[in-house]
């Protein structure tokens, strides 16, 4: 076993300064490893809630992309319905003008029905039957008799224009109606599709408003993980600090025990080549008394 190294008292003293400042390095250390430890798992949780925010703003973020494409195709539906509204009514005025239009076409004659006629002449003979009138009023109620009589043969004679001319005020009247009940459908039509697409888009700004808050839990947990890498970052530093330290002082208290180990080494070696020098010199001097017979050897 080689013998221990002797250190001078500068060193000794040396020595024991790194042993204890390698204890408080050793202490240190171990606290800033917990302390790491613990910041990372606090690191891994920010990072599976952050995790869990994202997975959670997917759903909204489809959600609000399927709203705005049916948003989108309400409005074109919208517009395309204010484009037919508008030719409803243009058709319906169109009919209004051509039903005025007709029934000022029609002579006033023409407008009179024979079965018209006939009730007023009934009305008139029954007037002059039960009642005992003026002779002035009777000649003019018998010459009434005579025009309305005309009036009948005029619109018996008619009485096909007048049928005709009947059907298409009729048909007239009814192109007004159908129009006008388009144009009202039609603006029905709109305005349920108008209330859809607001609440579609309320629907947006609340998917939106649910995204936007969890967007800013995904940046508050961003920030928290952030910070808490700095952390871990100057605790990793330092711990290098420190274990570089470590390592100077254990590189300079192995460099005292070379330097009192290559002393010792020195100094034993001086010691050997003496006692080698004085055993040969022995040697010869005794090998010379032999030769010489000065010395016997022997019992």
């Amino acid at each position: 076993m080689p013998p221990r190294p002797v250190l001078s008292d500068e060193d000794e003293q040396a020595d024991r300064d790194g042993r204890d400042r390698l204890r408080e390095l050793d202490t240190k250390l171990d606290s800033l490893f917990r302390k790491r430890q613990e910041l990372i798992a606090e690191m891994r949780r920010l990072s599976a809630e952050q995790k869990a925010l994202f997975d959670r703003r997917q759903a909204p973020q489809v959600e609000v992309e399927r709203l705005y494409q049916t948003h989108g195709e309400l409005g074109h539906k919208l517009s395309e319905l204010r484009k037919q509204r508008d030719n409803a009514r243009s058709t319906a005025q169109e009919a209004v003008i051509r039903l005025r239009e007709l029934r000022l076409s029609f002579p006033p004659g023409e407008r009179m029905r024979p079965e018209q006629i006939r009730r007023e002449i009934a009305e008139l003979e029954l007037r002059q039957q039960t009642r005992a009138l003026p002779l002035d009023e009777e000649n003019a109620l018998i010459a009434h008799l005579r025009q309305r009589s005309h009036a009948l043969k005029e619109a018996e004679s008619h009485a096909g224009v007048v049928a005709e001319h009947e059907r298409q005020r009729k048909e007239a009247e009814a192109r007004v109606v159908a129009a006008r009940t388009e144009v009202e459908r039609l603006g029905r039509e709109m305005l349920s599709t108008k209330t859809e697409r607001d609440a579609k888009m309320a629907a947006v700004r609340a998917k939106l408003q649910d995204a936007g808050g969890l967007v800013a839990e995904l940046r508050a947990k961003g920030k928290a993980r952030a910070e808490t890498m700095d952390k871990i970052d100057a605790l990793s530093r330092e711990m290098v600090e420190l274990e570089r330290e470590g390592r100077r002082l254990l590189g300079e208290a192995r460099e005292r025990r070379d330097e009192a180990r290559k002393t010792l080494r020195t100094y034993s070696r001086r010691g050997r080549t003496n006692e080698e020098m004085l055993s040969s010199t022995a040697e010869a001097q005794l090998e010379e008394l032999l030769k010489r017979g000065k010395v016997t050897l022997g019992g």
